[in-house]
C-alpha cells in the first residue's frame, strides 16, 4: 500500500512539473506567434474562383446527370451504413473487438489498435470511405478544363489528407499511448518542439525534419576536399582536389540549382556524387551560389547567366588552360544551362563540349504536379510578396515543395515531433532539405512568368540578353537523367525537353525513384535501377515501352558517357594557380552564410 501511495505521489509530482512547463511554454508560444509577419494571402491557398468552378461543375452534373450523382451518394451511404451495422453487431456480441476490416492497407494506420480497437477501427474505416467518396466525386466532374481539374483533384487530396484522424491528438493511438506511458511528458516535449520551430521561423510553422545538431557543413557533410578559387557576388567556384594520379583532359563544371544548396551532391562520403566523380578521374569544379537577401532584388535571369554561368565557364577554362569544358545543370540550373548553351550557339561559341541535364524541365507545356502552383492566383501573390520583400523567401518555397508530399514532409514529421515528442532524426538528406535559400525577386518572377507560365524557351521567345533563344538552339552532345517518380520535374516533361533540343547526339536515362533519391543513388547501395533506350526519342511512353531496365545506379553508365567526351588522360591538376590563388577550403563561405533579414 505504501509503495502504491509513493508511486501515486511521484506521478502527481511529475504531472505538476509537466503542467508548470506547459504554462511556461505557452507564454513562449504566444511570444513567438506575435513575431509572425503578415504575407500575401494568395500564397496560402488557390483563389475562390477554383472552388467556384468545382461547385458549378458538380451542380451541373446534378442537373444533367442526376442518376450518376445519386449512384455516388447511394454507394457512399450504403458503405457507411454497412460499416456502422457491422461495428454495432461486433459490440452486441459483448466482445471488445472490431469487425472485419477489408479496406486497403495504409501506412498511416500502422498501429495495431487501428485494426483491433472498435472505436479507432470505426474512425479509420469511415475516414477511408469518406476519402474514397470525395475523390470519386471530384474525379468524375465534367465540364471543367483539364488544368482546373488537376488543381481541384490536388487540393481536394490535400484537404482529405489533412483531415486524417492520425493528425489529431485525440484520435491518434500512438500519441495517446505514449502520453499515458510518459505521464504526459511526451506532450510537453512535443510542445517544446512546436515552440522551438515557431521561434526558429519568426512566427511561422515549419516542421524541423532533421536534427540540426547532428551535422556541420564542412565537417561531416559537404566535406569532400577542395578549394574555393574564385568568388564574385553571385557564386563561389570550388575546385576539388584530385584523388587519382591522372585525370581526363576536359574539366567538368557542375551548376547546382540555386533554389537549394549544392551539397545535396556531397552529403556523406558513401553517397557523395561529387566524391565519386573525382574518384573517376575528372577535374571537377562546382558552383556554390550566394544565398541572396533583399539587396539582390533586381538580379534577374540574365545576371545568373552572365555573372554565374558564363563567368564560371570562363574561369574554369582559364584555370585549366582548356578551350572546351563539359557542363552539368541540375533542375533550374539545367534549364538555365540550356538557355546559356542556346545563346552560345547563336554567338558561335564552342567552348562547351558536352552537357548533362539532371531532372531538368525546359518545356513547361505540361509542368506536371508542380503546375498546380504555377497559375496566376499563386504567381500574382508571389510577385506582390517578392516586390515587397526583395526576395522570394525560402520559407514559401520550402512549404510549397513540402505540400507536394504532405504526408511524408508535413503530417508524419509533425506527428512525431509535436504529438510524440520525438527528436528529429539525424538524416543528412533531410538536413539539407531544411537548409534552404532565397530567390531574388526579379529572377523569381522572370522564371515563373517567362519560363513556367509562358513556356518561353520551348516557344522560342524567352530572351537572353535581349534576344530570344530556342530549345533547338542546343546542338552539342547531351545526356539527360530524369527520375521516374519525380514530383518537381516529371520525367515525361524532361524527356520532351531533351527531345526538342537540336543535338544529334542525345542520351536519355530514366532513373527509378524521385527528384533527389533518383539522382543521389550511389552504386554501392545497389538500390534503384534505371532504363535506357538507344532508339529514337519519339513519345515518352513509346520510349519507355521499348526501354531496357538495368539493375543499379546510372552513375557508372553516365561516367562512361562523360569519359567519352573528356579526352585523353593527363597529370592530375592541383586546385588554383598563380592567377587564381586559393581563397578558402571547400565548401566555402556562401554555403553557410546567413543572408540579412
Amino acid at each position: 500500500m505504501a509503495t502504491e501511495e509513493y508511486d501515486a505521489g511521484q506521478k502527481l509530482e511529475k504531472l505538476q512539473e509537466n503542467l508548470a512547463k506547459v504554462e511556461t511554454l505557452s507564454e513562449r508560444l504566444i511570444a513567438a506567434l506575435s513575431r509572425h509577419r503578415n504575407h500575401d494571402p494568395a500564397l496560402n491557398a488557390p483563389s475562390n474562383e477554383l472552388f467556384m468552378k468545382a461547385a458549378q461543375a458538380y451542380l451541373a452534373a446534378m442537373m444533367q446527370n442526376p442518376a450518376r450523382v445519386l449512384e455516388h451518394q447511394v454507394g457512399y451511404w450504403t458503405k457507411s451504413l454497412k460499416h456502422y451495422i457491422e461495428a454495432q453487431q461486433a459490440l452486441a456480441k459483448g466482445e471488445f473487438k472490431a469487425p472485419a476490416d477489408p479496406g486497403p492497407k495504409d501506412r498511416r494506420f500502422s498501429n495495431p489498435l487501428w485494426e483491433t480497437h472498435p472505436a479507432f477501427n470505426y474512425l479509420k474505416q469511415q475516414y477511408l470511405i469518406n476519402s474514397e467518396a470525395i475523390q470519386t466525386a471530384v474525379g468524375d466532374l465534367e465540364g471543367i478544363e483539364d488544368n482546373d481539374r488537376k488543381r481541384v483533384e490536388y487540393f481536394t487530396r490535400q484537404i482529405v489528407d489533412m483531415l486524417s484522424p492520425t493528425n489529431f491528438l485525440g484520435t491518434n493511438p500512438d500519441a495517446l499511448e505514449k502520453a499515458i506511458a510518459t505521464d504526459g511528458e511526451s506532450l510537453v516535449k512535443g510542445l517544446e518542439n512546436l515552440v522551438a520551430d515557431i521561434e526558429a521561423n519568426d512566427g511561422e510553422l515549419l516542421v524541423t525534419l532533421a536534427d540540426r545538431e547532428a551535422f556541420e557543413v564542412g565537417r561531416n557533410i559537404a566535406a569532400t576536399p577542395g578549394k574555393v578559387i574564385f568568388r564574385n557576388r553571385m557564386l563561389e567556384l570550388i575546385q576539388y582536389s584530385p584523388t587519382t594520379e591522372t585525370v581526363h583532359q576536359t574539366p567538368l563544371l557542375i551548376f547546382p540549382p540555386w533554389i537549394n544548396k549544392f551539397y545535396v551532391m556531397d552529403l556523406k562520403p558513401q553517397n557523395s556524387l561529387i566524391k565519386w566523380i573525382v574518384d573517376q578521374g575528372f577535374t571537377l569544379f562546382v558552383v556554390s551560389w550566394v544565398n541572396p537577401d533583399a539587396g539582390y532584388a533586381d538580379v534577374g535571369m540574365d545576371d545568373y547567366i552572365r555573372e554565374g554561368f558564363l563567368t564560371a565557364m570562363a574561369e574554369v577554362r582559364r584555370i585549366t588552360g582548356e578551350k572546351q569544358i563539359n557542363c552539368v545543370g541540375y533542375c533550374i540550373a539545367g534549364t538555365t544551362l540550356g538557355l546559356t548553351l542556346a545563346h552560345l550557339e547563336r554567338a558561335g561559341d564552342k567552348s562547351v563540349k558536352s552537357a548533362t541535364f539532371f531532372t531538368t524541365l525546359a518545356d513547361f507545356s505540361d509542368p506536371g504536379e508542380v503546375g498546380v502552383f504555377l497559375t496566376d492566383d499563386f504567381v500574382d501573390g508571389i510577385e506582390r510578396q517578392s516586390a515587397s520583400d526583395g526576395i522570394l523567401s525560402k520559407f514559401f518555397m520550402s512549404r510549397t515543395f513540402s505540400f507536394l508530399r504532405s504526408n511524408d514532409l508535413i503530417y508524419q514529421p509533425a506527428i512525431r515531433s509535436y504529438m510524440m515528442g520525438d527528436a528529429p532524426p539525424a538524416f543528412d538528406l533531410l538536413y539539407w532539405n531544411g537548409d534552404g535559400t532565397n530567390l531574388p525577386a526579379r529572377m523569381a518572377v522572370e522564371y515563373l512568368r517567362g519560363l513556367c507560365q509562358r513556356d518561353g524557351f520551348a516557344k522560342g521567345d524567352f530572351p537572353v540578353f535581349g534576344n530570344p533563344v530556342r530549345l533547338d538552339g542546343v546542338k552539342l552532345p547531351v545526356c539527360a537523367i530524369a527520375c521516374e517518380t519525380d514530383h518537381i520535374a516529371h520525367w515525361k516533361g524532361s524527356f520532351n525537353s531533351i527531345r526538342q533540343m537540336g543535338s544529334k547526339d542525345k542520351t536519355f536515362i530514366l532513373s527509378q525513384s524521385g527528384h533527389i533519391a533518383g539522382i543521389i543513388n550511389p552504386p554501392s547501395k545497389g538500390k534503384y535501377g534505371h532504363y535506357t533506350n538507344d532508339g529514337p526519342m519519339t513519345a515518352p511512353e513509346d520510349w519507355l515501352a521499348g526501354a531496357t531496365f538495368h539493375q543499379g545506379s546510372w552513375w557508372p553508365r553516365w561516367g562512361e558517357w562523360l569519359a567519352g567526351h573528356s579526352g585523353k588522360k593527363i597529370k592530375a591538376r592541383v586546385p588554383g594557380d598563380s592567377v587564381h590563388p586559393v581563397l578558402c577550403d571547400a565548401p566555402g563561405t556562401y554555403v553557410t552564410a546567413r543572408p540579412k533579414a
